[in-house]
């Protein structure tokens, strides 16, 4: 059962498509772990990015319980877990959280796609 708020799950989309569409933007080959090394050259690399900074100051808003539904809502989009993995998916997201959420979300070029399709398997969307 997802705890986050829908609604908040699609403000954070919207903010990564936002991000994502950027030309300049450069992302790291390999994010499957949310290790801090990458996760620092990431920030130091968009820093002063003003769409960046919104999307994770959105991220950081959330409860560290909802920060792990979140990266968890990303790995069942993608496929790494299934729905009824879900509580599973979710506690290893809490074992392997760092400061670096935004960080390691952000990472992922196809993350609002990930994050909707986690949601549509939850059984909300983002249409209005």
């Amino acid at each position: 059962m997802l705890n986050l708020n829908p609604e908040t799950v699609c403000s954070l989309i919207a903010r990564a498509r936002a991000f994502h569409s950027k030309e300049d933007v450069v992302l790291p080959d390999n994010v499957d772990a949310p290790a801090e090394d990458w996760a620092l050259q990431m920030l130091a690399d968009h820093e002063g990015d003003l769409t960046f900074q919104d999307f994770r100051a959105g991220v950081q808003d959330l409860e560290p319980d909802q920060q792990a539904e979140l990266v968890a809502l990303l790995w069942l989009g993608r496929g790494d877990f299934s729905l009824e993995e879900w509580q599973e998916a979710v506690e290893e997201a809490r074992r392997n959280a760092t400061p670096y959420t935004a960080e390691y979300l952000i990472a992922h070029p196809l993350l609002a796609d990930y994050l909707l399709e986690g949601l549509n398997l939850h059984g909300h969307s983002c249409e209005e």
